[in-house]
């Protein structure tokens, strides 16, 4: 297990204050916000392999052989001058050596992003020169209304019904299956957050909201991917976003993978039913800054925008609203989001289910080709791990599409398609400085969506346009650094940053595959047909920042190619031209990942679907999937609505076979 030792916590400190140097005017330098307990946490939620890398990094950064690998001084980090400390690390961001921009990519996020995010609590001036007031409130401490299992020793479990994760799939299975009177037990692998608990403080509910505390990527480092790991999952989490699967995708998924479920009118009340409980609606209509810019430069342009429907309810026109509206990816503390933790999760209890936390399943047991239940470990309110077995006659796994193939593998199930075909929608930021304040860590994070570019080249992909949260810790690992002083002084200008996301619908997949201890390793290099489709988007983005009033507009790429406007026009719309001709190779430009898809996807054909249109695996009888894996291909849109809904129609499913199943069980006996 990686640790900290006092040589790798001091080139640590000596790495911060080059990425985030002192200003003049007293900002505090890197070291003074890095918090090296909440780095090594997060370092040791890594595979194994990743911690043993990044205590090589950090053991290489001590030794005179440092100096070959940027043809400098042979000296230790510590021992050079500030300025070849800076010039050692812009040398490894452009390096032609994949290993050494990783490491670049690596240490500088974790800097930037501890200072910026608020990792030291008595580090507020940090913000206070960007701007950034921070979450303003303290919620009214109310009760918790789900009363969750807490066992202190090893214990044994019995249910009808097991669901594994609790987010927007296995949150809405658990509802469904409970108030139609089945015994179930959720098990989720995050703590159950109320309330208080969500203090939107970044680093802090990164490190408590998100898998692997909010540092999960691929293994070469160039994707940071975000997934909820709470109780809510991804729903407790995320923009709020309510799309409805085009119906274009869902004509392409029963048309290529034989699931013609997907078009039926069953889907589609599905789809009505899931909208209907977490109360989807378009009735707020006040956007912040840079959604109102979306809206204003699109329509410039002649290009159609839309609201985009939200689960929220109990909207007021409250600034006090509006500005807490901008926190609620880091915890909702008012309730306002409406996922499962406030819906089906809640129906569940209500109906006698019982909900576990805080407890990772090892695997799901498996005899005579049929589920039987599950290992866990518990870890309780003290920190003692106790082990956890459960038998249940039907298990649905719903861990999100990252967690359920790892799950599956570790259990011994071998489809040859399972774990392939990852899709993450994989987005870049285009951000713009604006001449008035764009404040827009306040109000909805996403309220507007400009569709143009989603079928291009009478293809059915492209990418959606929308906008991302915009708070300090995210902005810093998503803005490029070319120098400490270049990209500090681009976050202090952070209140007039407006921020658009290039969302893509990628075609080409990645995959999921599990170490020697069973964690998953993420593999996925953007393709160069997705990633000319993501480039239209940007190349889209950067005008309508134009449009909307920007004065200069920066482009996600590692040497910060930077457009300047004037009244609406582009100055130099030569670099903009040169954009897709630059080098775009793993980790010389910041490439995220909010949904992820379809590694365990579901279709007719056994052979290339390890799901069947049930959502029972071809392997296994009794095992089901119930999450963003289960989707034929990627759904071009934020999926939460889409997964759901395919939930909501496998929980369907599984009450009529238990209806059918109970007569054939009392006749045997």
């Amino acid at each position: 297990m990686f640790s900290l030792t006092p040589a790798r916590s001091a080139v640590l400190q000596a790495l911060a204050d080059t990425f985030v140097p002192p200003l003049a005017d007293g900002s505090p330098p890197g070291s003074a916000g890095l918090n090296l307990d909440k780095l090594q946490d997060a370092i040791r939620e890594q595979p194994e392999g990743a911690q043993a890398e990044f205590g090589q990094l950090l053991d290489l950064l001590e030794k005179p052989l440092l100096g070959l690998t940027w043809f400098g001084p042979l000296k230790p980090f510590r021992k050079l001058e500030p300025a070849q400390r800076e010039q050692l690390l812009q040398s490894w961001a452009t390096s032609n050596v994949p290993q050494l921009r990783k490491g670049f990519q690596a240490v500088r996020k974790l800097c930037t992003l501890l200072y910026y995010g608020g990792s030291m609590a008595d580090l507020p001036a940090a913000w206070g020169r960007l701007g950034y007031p921070g979450p303003d409130e303290k919620p009214v401490d109310t009760p918790k209304p789900i009363r969750t299992l807490r066992p202190t020793q090893d214990t044994v479990y019995d249910c009808d019904v097991l669901v594994i994760g609790s987010g927007a799939g296995g949150g809405v299975v658990a509802g469904e299956l409970a108030a139609a009177g089945h015994d179930v037990l959720v098990m989720e692998k995050g703590p159950y957050c109320h309330g208080c608990d969500f203090t939107q403080r970044e680093v802090d509910m990164l490190g408590k909201l998100y898998d692997a505390k909010g540092t999960l990527c691929t293994q070469d480092g160039s994707i940071g991917i975000l997934a909820g790991a709470c109780l809510g999952g991804g729903t407790t989490v995320n923009w709020a976003g309510s799309f409805r699967t085009p119906d274009y995708v869902l004509q392409e998924w029963a048309r290529e993978h034989d699931a013609p479920h997907f078009t039926t009118l069953e889907f589609k009340e599905s789809l009505n039913a899931v909208a209907r409980t977490i109360g989807v609606n378009t009735n707020y209509t006040r956007h912040n800054g840079q959604n109102q810019a979306l809206w204003d430069g699109s329509t410039k342009l002649g290009q159609e925008v839309k609201l985009i429907p939200r689960n929220e309810k109990g909207l007021t026109e409250s600034d006090t609203h509006f500005r807490s509206l901008g926190y609620t990816t880091l915890g909702d503390a008012h309730g306002i989001k409406q996922g499962t933790l406030n819906t089906y999760l809640l129906t569940a209890f209500e109906h006698g289910a019982r909900i576990l936390t805080d407890t990772k399943v090892e695997r799901v047991t498996i005899a005579n080709g049929r589920a039987t239940g599950a290992e866990a470990v518990h870890t309780t309110d003290d920190g003692h791990k106790v082990r956890i077995s459960v038998r249940a006659r039907r298990v649905v796994v719903a861990g999100g599409a990252i967690q359920t193939p790892a799950l599956l593998l570790r259990s011994g199930l071998k489809h040859p398609h399972l774990g392939r075909h990852l899709h993450l929608h994989p987005t870049v930021v285009v951000g713009a400085r604006y001449p008035h304040p764009m404040n827009s860590w306040h109000g909805p994070s996403m309220s507007v969506v400009n569709d143009t570019y989603t079928q291009l080249h009478g293809t059915n992909f492209g990418a959606k346009l929308e906008t991302p949260p915009t708070h300090p810790g995210l902005l810093s690992m998503v803005l490029p650094w070319l120098s400490g002083q270049q990209h500090h002084e681009l976050l202090r200008d952070a209140s007039h940053l407006g921020s658009f996301i290039v969302l893509t619908r990628d075609r080409d997949g990645g995959r999921v595959t599990i170490d020697k201890n069973g964690a998953p390793l993420i593999d996925y290099t953007l393709s160069e047909f997705d990633r000319a489709n993501m480039l239209e988007g940007v190349r889209a983005a950067a005008q309508i920042h134009v449009a909307a009033g920007a004065e200069t507009v920066y482009l996600p790429h590692g040497t910060l190619p930077t457009l300047h406007a004037k009244d609406g026009t582009l100055l130099n719309p030569e670099v903009l031209d040169k954009l897709p001709h630059l080098s775009w190779k793993p980790n010389q430009f910041g490439l995220y990942s909010a949904h992820q898809m379809s590694t365990c996807r579901m279709g007719g054909d056994a052979a290339t679907h390890p799901l069947k249109l049930n959502g029972e695996t071809v392997e296994v009888e009794n095992l089901f999937v119930a999450d963003g894996s289960a989707f034929p291909a990627c759904s071009g849109v934020n999926p939460m609505l889409t997964i759901m809904a395919l939930a909501h129609f496998t929980a369907q499913g599984l009450k009529a076979s238990r209806a059918v199943e109970a007569p054939r069980l009392a006749a045997t006996a």
